[in-house]
């Protein structure tokens, strides 16, 4: 446009006519003018223009380049907008800048695409994620933001399209687990902002919700609307519904009503099946959270009643241990501790009491990460009990089966000593464990003679090749038991059973004790090492 009503027509009214007179420097005559003219047009002299001003209309700039505008024509409603990986239906109608039509809007269903995989142009997707359900709008698209895909298969000849856009609806889809075997779609829209306004660990939850089988005939096994008329009210955290089932929850506002397809191994594979469902199936859960109620925290609790819930979280946390739920059990226990942090004994006994029950804590969060194979952190959680109290014998004990199973026989070896050290009456117990550390450290030596076998005895300039086949039996699992004060630490037998490491590879049991191993064995001068 050139400049003279570029700068006139924003001073009109819808309805003006009005007269511009014009200097050449602001019409035709403009340096580098964006609009050309016929040879022998008077574009030197001054010139004027009658212009009517019929309508005009507010336009979005969705792209700072003016290559995607929108124009509303009819509001929407509520204050969400798709985005991806939401799926979208949309009623579309596309013209090309000269009003030809590229694409009418079809008769039948609405055009369905998911946000983010290229299935609709570039620019037409940036103006839908502006949108609210329901709203109307003109979305105009330049070329270089008309991408190629199925809904226009051929860009290169348009230089400017027009969607006419009515969106229908959008569904919110989440791929829980990241690698697309678990995914929630929101059918409908909760009450409150995400996450904020999400069940917390440990809320107590008010759910309806419908199961069904992944087959051709979408069988319903399970519908507490239909079944028993009640809700399912269950406190999240405690490994009472299926581990898919709880994750998705966890990401619902209240009133919100979401559709779960899950994976067999996030369903029922690991929790009790319900009859009809078959070992493998892949299930959909229509989930709708009525409301839930966050846990209360201690305030305004004596010190007895702090103790006492304490007793009962850490309960629940020793019963998901031993159905082997180890991460929920951690959760447990952390929120525990967490929660100590705000407690302030009175006198020395409620200060023994606190002390001993945050060490057992520690303890049991020790024997979560030895159970999942986070021997490190194991360790940092027995070093909390040991920086306070460095000849707790139990802390030994457990510091020292992570030690083992993180193949650091050395340190390992020195904590089932000073066991031995400190209290005679766990001499018993050092002495099982140092001969276990025996026998793994015979293993080790066992594989890795076999994994180098030859790799030394070559001449020099000769080729060696090491063994790379793992053959090394694994170490038998025990049964998992934790005992609480008697119960997680009393008997060292069973504290033995608890902490009993997980079998493991090769080279994550080689390492750090191999250079004391190439010691044993004459080599650690060896250069090629």
């Amino acid at each position: 446009m050139i400049l003279g009503l570029l700068d006139g027509i924003p001073t009109m009214f819808k309805g003006e006519i009005a007269m511009f007179k014009m200097k050449p420097e602001m019409h035709y005559g403009e340096e580098d003018c964006p609009v050309s003219v016929a040879d022998g047009f008077p574009k030197d002299a001054e010139l004027h223009f009658e212009i009517e001003l019929i309508d005009f209309s507010k336009v979005k700039v969705i792209s700072e380049d003016l290559g995607v505008l929108k124009k509303v024509t009819e509001e929407g409603e509520g204050w969400e907008t798709p985005r991806e990986p939401y799926e979208v239906k949309a009623w579309i109608l596309a013209k090309s800048g000269d009003g030809k039509m590229i694409m009418s809007r079809t008769q039948g269903e609405p055009f369905f695409f998911t946000f983010g995989k290229s299935e609709a142009p570039k620019g037409l997707e940036m103006g839908i994620g502006t949108m609210t359900r329901g709203e109307k709008a003109v979305i105009y698209v330049t070329n270089q933001y008309l991408t190629r895909c199925s809904l226009i298969p051929a860009v290169e000849d348009i230089t400017e399209v027009y969607f006419e856009v009515e969106l229908v609806h959008f569904v919110q889809v989440r791929d829980v687990l990241g690698d697309g075997r678990l995914i929630k779609r929101r059918i409908h829209d909760g009450r409150g902002e995400f996450p904020m306004d999400c069940p917390l660990h440990d809320s107590l939850l008010r759910v309806h919700y419908k199961g069904m089988l992944l087959n051709e005939e979408n069988i319903v096994f399970y519908d507490t609307k239909v079944d028993n008329g009640q809700p399912l009210e269950f406190r999240s955290g405690e490994g009472l519904v299926p581990e898919g089932f709880e994750m998705c929850i966890r990401l619902m506002l209240p009133g919100e009503i979401a559709l779960v397809t899950c994976p067999p191994d996030y369903a029922y594979d690991k929790f009790p099946r319900p009859a009809n469902v078959p070992q493998g199936a892949c299930v959909q859960w229509e989930i709708e959270l009525l409301d839930y109620e966050k846990q209360k925290d201690w305030t305004g609790l004596n010190f007895r009643q702090i103790m006492e819930d304490v007793e009962k979280t850490k309960g629940t946390g020793n019963r998901l241990f031993k159905e082997g739920k180890f991460e929920l059990a951690k959760a447990k226990y952390d929120h525990v501790l967490r929660e100590f942090n705000h407690v302030n004994p009175q006198d020395d006994e409620e200060g023994k009491e606190f002390s001993d029950a945050r060490n057992l804590l520690h303890l049991n969060v020790a024997a979560c990460f030895l159970k999942m194979g986070e021997h490190k952190k194991s360790i940092e959680a027995c070093n909390k009990v040991l920086d306070a109290n460095p000849v707790h014998v139990k802390a030994l004990y457990r510091r020292g089966m992570a030690y083992m199973s993180a193949g650091d026989f050395e340190e390992a070896r020195d904590d089932f000593n000073k066991m031995m050290t400190i209290d005679k009456s766990s001499e018993s117990t050092a002495k099982a464990a140092l001969l276990r550390l025996k026998k793994e450290e015979q293993e080790v030596q066992k594989r890795a003679r076999k994994q180098f076998k030859g790799l030394f005895d070559k001449k020099p300039g000769e080729i060696a090749e090491a063994g790379v086949n793992d053959t090394g039996d694994q170490v038998p699992k025990e049964a998992d038991k934790i005992h609480d004060k008697d119960d997680f630490a009393g008997n060292m037998e069973h504290l033995y059973q608890a902490t009993a490491p997980p079998p493991t590879g090769f080279w994550s049991r080689f390492w750090p004790a191999g250079r004391r191993l190439f010691t044993a064995f004459g080599l650690d001068r060896c250069t090629i090492l």
